[in-house]
């Protein structure tokens, strides 16, 4: 069985977001096994300069790479990602799984997003929309997606 991980920075969470990933959560046991990490971000001031920024997002690709399983194969959610139908994203999972790998990371950045290196460091760089989405939205988005990723891979109707 898969194991899933979705790696998001996030503060403050409304109850609402919790529960739509709870409910994602639940209905993924029977595909893989769902493990979600939320770390806090790095305090920034309201306007932070360039080297601030960089700062910020080192320490946070640090506490990330602590929460990515050890040969994972990773992706980088970003806006500069490419885009998938909901069908070629499932071949992510089939990919992943038939290339050896045991272990799925998402990894949601921060407000300003993921350390450039990092996002080199991943396997992969995929991005929800252009528009920009309150991270714990995208983690429900996400979750929604990989869900829906699962019941194409075992053909089940709740994709239509």
């Amino acid at each position: 069985m898969l194991n899933v991980t979705l790696i998001y920075l996030g503060a403050r969470e409304e109850a609402f977001f919790r529960d739509a990933k709870d409910e994602y959560a639940k209905r993924l046991a029977r595909f893989c096994r769902f493990n979600e990490k939320c770390l806090k971000p790095e305090f920034l001031p309201q306007n932070p300069s360039e080297n601030e920024i960089k700062s910020a997002l080192a320490k946070e690709k640090a506490k990330i790479l602590g929460a990515v399983p050890k040969g994972a194969y990773s992706v980088a959610m970003c806006v500069e990602g490419e885009q998938f139908s909901s069908e070629n994203f499932a071949r992510i999972f089939e990919n992943a799984a038939n290339s050896g790998f045991s272990d799925v990371a998402f990894i949601i950045g921060s407000s300003f997003g993921l350390d450039e290196s990092l996002k080199k460091e991943c396997n992969a760089r995929v991005s929800l929309s252009k528009m920009t989405f309150a991270h714990s939205l995208a983690a429900v988005m996400l979750s929604e997606q990989i869900y829906r990723s699962f019941c194409i891979i075992n053909g089940e109707k709740y994709h239509k």
